[in-house]
């Protein structure tokens, strides 16, 4: 669901964006510049788009984030099996003893196993949010230095707006304003420079 008003909210503001430029335009959009420029020049107005899949797998830096996260996630999942291994193998110990425990031995035995039950889910409900808090702060990170990248970018091109596109958000796209490789040599560029 969270998805779908993400591409619907996109969708709106390319197309505002479009009617904006051509109610006050007052001509329909020219043609696409020659001389191998990625971007029309219609009036000054100019849109570009880079291919976010493209930049998810060739700047090197979100890679290295993505095998980061991955490896916590393997951590964290290792941990919780650990518990539940111990669980296990403490339940199959009650479990044998069974019969020739005593009530008090039984409740206590009960009562052991409810609280590691309480422990893992509390476990697996922190491990779940460390994750989830660790994942939107390395994305936020790799935003922000995507966001400083185009600033610079775009003060040599003169764009008026740079979308990333993503195959759910877009229904139609002219390859003529794709900038895809110039921005994932760039940022590679600058993430080696730090």
């Amino acid at each position: 669901m969270k998805n779908l008003t993400i591409a619907l909210n996109a969708v709106l503001v390319v197309a505002v964006a479009v009617l904006f430029y051509l109610h006050f335009s007052g001509s329909k959009a020219a043609a696409p510049a020659a001389g191998g420029n990625n971007a029309a020049a219609a009036n000054g107005f100019r849109i570009a788009y880079f291919e976010m899949d493209s930049i998810e797998n060739k700047f090197d830096y979100f890679i290295q984030i993505r095998e980061g996260l991955r490896k916590v996630e393997q951590q964290k999942t290792a941990e919780l099996n650990s518990l539940k291994s111990a669980y296990l193998s403490k339940l199959k110990g009650y479990q044998e003893k069974g019969q020739t425990m005593t009530q008090t031995e039984q409740a206590n035995a009960t009562a052991d196993l409810q609280q590691m039950e309480r422990n893992y889910s509390l476990k697996e409900q922190a491990a779940s949010q460390e994750l989830q808090d660790e994942q939107l702060k390395k994305l936020t990170d790799v935003k922000k230095k995507i966001e400083d990248y185009l600033k610079v970018y775009n003060a040599q091109k003169g764009y008026a707006y740079i979308f990333s596109s993503a195959p759910e958000f877009m229904y139609f796209k002219d390859t003529v304003y794709n900038i895809t490789d110039e921005v994932v040599k760039g940022l590679n560029q600058q993430y080696k420079k730090n």
